[in-house]
């Protein structure tokens, strides 16, 4: 497949992009930096917000990588994903969206999220806002094929890749140890595994460390 990663020199995109190049997927790369730090062949030094439809059209999904540092930046991940959509909208190219664990719901009636529980730490509350405001525009985007994909609440940028998953949908789910974990590692193949399949259009999915 004909994959395009925005925002490409992010951790998790590297992840993405690393998995999807070991399964023999063409995959070209956008990133801001000079320099490709990633395992794409093809790069381009390019914003998102400065992509053109040219830029993307041909391909079979487009992965937003995008991950805002600051509470100042956490704006952008509505901005750039809804730019996305824009450049997208009534093709058949697909949009990945790498999200956040946050806006997963804690009970039955999908009326409480898990940034809404007391213990949920301070300082990923504006992500956990933004991320969650970011599934809720694209909620509304019926004419982009988009899948919204939280990690677990533990996310953990070295972890290791142990190859397996569970996936999961809407609600917070814990493992059979009742962890809420998953490595950047195995994000990715949950990424590219959904990338291959297609089968969640206009959803948000979730994963978890098997």
């Amino acid at each position: 497949m004909k994959i395009a990663v925005v925002a490409a020199n992010g951790r998790v995109a590297k992840k993405v992009i690393a998995e999807a190049v070991s399964r023999g997927h063409e995959v070209v790369a956008f990133g801001r930096h000079d320099e490709n730090d990633t395992q794409a062949k093809v790069y381009h030094k390019k914003d998102i917000l400065d992509l053109t439809k040219e830029d993307l059209a041909g391909f079979d999904v487009v992965v937003d990588g995008f991950g805002a540092r600051t509470a100042e930046q956490q704006p952008m991940h509505v901005k750039t994903s809804q730019y996305l959509c824009d450049l997208l909208s009534g093709t058949d190219t697909r949009l990945l969206v790498v999200g956040g664990a946050g806006s997963l719901y804690v009970n039955q009636e999908h009326t409480a999220v898990l940034s809404d529980s007391p213990d949920f730490p301070a300082e990923f509350l504006p992500v956990a806002r933004a991320q969650g405001e970011e599934l809720a525009k694209l909620r509304e985007r019926n004419d982009v094929k988009w899948t919204f994909i939280s990690p677990a609440a533990d996310f953990q940028a070295d972890g290791e890749r142990t190859g397996k998953y569970l996936l999961a949908g809407e609600k917070f789910t814990l493992n059979s140890r009742n962890e809420s974990i998953i490595s950047y590692a195995d994000y990715a193949i949950a990424i590219v595994d959904e990338i291959e399949s297609g089968k969640h259009i206009q959803q948000r999915i979730s994963v978890v460390r098997a």
